[in-house]
């Protein structure tokens, strides 16, 4: 007996997540989404550092922000490639519950 009330929980039959309300964000595809934006923004950041201007390396730049990170061996890269999409998740997190609330209120106050 399948009804549209099983569906909230998602599709037991194909295995995708529950459908979100209009207007809402996912959080796991946020999350990813951010995450692997920052994680591939370091690759880049690294990249450009070692490759297009060795004398001005972007050390500096990252230090502050990522705990242990030093420049550059392979473990504090790898290190620094799970900062970044650690802090990805973080922002997405914080954001997509706050966001979400919101919206929901605001849908509820425009009548939706």
């Amino acid at each position: 007996m399948s009804d549209m009330s099983t569906m909230s929980s998602g599709d037991a039959h194909t295995g995708l997540p529950p459908k979100t309300s209009p207007g809402t964000i996912p959080l796991y595809a946020f999350g990813m989404s951010l995450g692997l934006f920052f994680a591939i923004t370091f690759v880049l950041c690294v990249g450009y550092g070692l490759f297009l201007v060795p004398a001005h390396p972007m050390y500096p730049v990252w230090a502050p922000l990522l705990p242990g990170f030093t420049w550059l061996s392979w473990p504090s890269f790898f290190l620094g490639l799970v900062e970044t999409f650690a802090y990805g998740w973080y922002g997405a997190i914080i954001f997509v519950p706050l966001y979400n609330f919101f919206q929901t209120r605001t849908n509820r106050a425009d009548g939706r």
